[in-house]
């Protein structure tokens, strides 16, 4: 994996002073299918926008290490999660193009301000030019999910029954306790979609109830499994748009023509750059673009943010 750091805002003492920046820092990883991940971060202004996004949240296993119960009126709390959202940045590598990483921000900004390098590649020597990397705009947000510990989700509930019959059957089916189900407080039915949102009086009925991916529901005649689900309120906040360059990787320019395999070029580059009298230092990773164009991401370093 190839790290470094790239400017994000980010919002301080909730947004109290919207032009305060914290630093952050990110990573860079790579795979041999032409995708390189890279990541940097570094203070910049704010900019706000207003926006809407329609993006599916990837599914994670998630671990709860306590939970907490009044015991003076036996009320359960939601389940409250929180995540950190940040969309990769892509960058295209040109072919004779490298990226090379130091783990010193300051060794990466003196090799730029060197210039130009002359590398010696086997029999030939090339000179090099070193670059900052700019990035385009990125964004990055919050999402914050609540579990309900009294409500439901109902789907495929059939179109068998006028509107108040079927939430009538709804809410009878559902305060079988010998089902799972416990006392009523109310029933959102949405005959055009299908779907209900039951409400239990008391916490833990829907925990009950969600062991199981289905629950009969009895009509006048017929019984029908329905699919029953978590109900989640989700919301976005701290919605930020972010750019800037890459403070320790590098590009390099000059590699056209080279008549090397990437993996041998990559480590003459490599160590080439780690020697401290060529003006460079610790060295994360090199990569290259010799035969065709590569596509870079630049994501968030999580563990170097923790």
């Amino acid at each position: 994996l190839l790290s470094t750091r790239f400017p994000v805002p980010h919002r301080k003492e909730e947004m109290r002073q919207q032009q305060e920046g914290v630093r952050r820092r990110e990573k860079v990883g790579g795979e041999r299918e032409r995708h390189l991940s890279i990541n940097h971060i570094s203070d910049y202004p704010v900019r706000s926008l207003r926006v809407s996004i329609k993006q599916d949240i990837p599914e994670k296993d998630m671990k709860f290490t306590s939970f907490e119960v009044f015991e003076d009126d036996k009320r359960v709390l939601d389940i409250s999660c929180l995540f950190q959202v940040t969309a990769q940045i892509p960058y295209e590598l040109e072919e004779g193009q490298a990226l090379i990483t130091f783990e010193s921000e300051e060794v990466a900004q003196n090799v730029i301000k060197k210039g130009k390098h002359l590398v010696n590649l086997e029999d030939v020597k090339v000179e090099l030019e070193a670059k900052p990397v700019p990035l385009k705009r990125g964004v990055t947000f919050q999402v914050h999910v609540t579990v309900s510990q009294k409500k439901i989700n109902v789907s495929n509930i059939p179109e068998e029954l006028p509107r108040e019959q079927m939430r009538d059957k709804l809410e009878l089916s559902f305060c079988k306790s010998h089902k799972g189900g416990g006392e009523v407080e109310s029933v959102d039915y949405d005959p055009r979609a299908q779907t209900a949102v039951i409400t239990f009086l008391e916490a833990g009925v829907a925990e009950n109830i969600l062991r199981n991916k289905v629950y009969p529901l009895k009509t006048n005649e017929n019984c029908y499994d329905v699919a029953v689900s978590p109900y989640t309120e989700t919301h976005l906040e701290k919605f930020q748009v972010f750019e800037g360059i890459s403070r320790r990787t590098i590009l390099l320019t000059g590699l056209k023509d080279i008549q090397e395999e990437e993996e041998d070029l990559e480590d003459l580059v490599h160590t080439y750059f780690q020697k401290e009298r060529n003006g460079g230092g610790e060295v994360e990773i090199v990569k290259c673009a010799l035969k065709q164009p590569l596509t870079v991401y630049f994501e968030e370093d999580k563990k170097e943010s923790m």
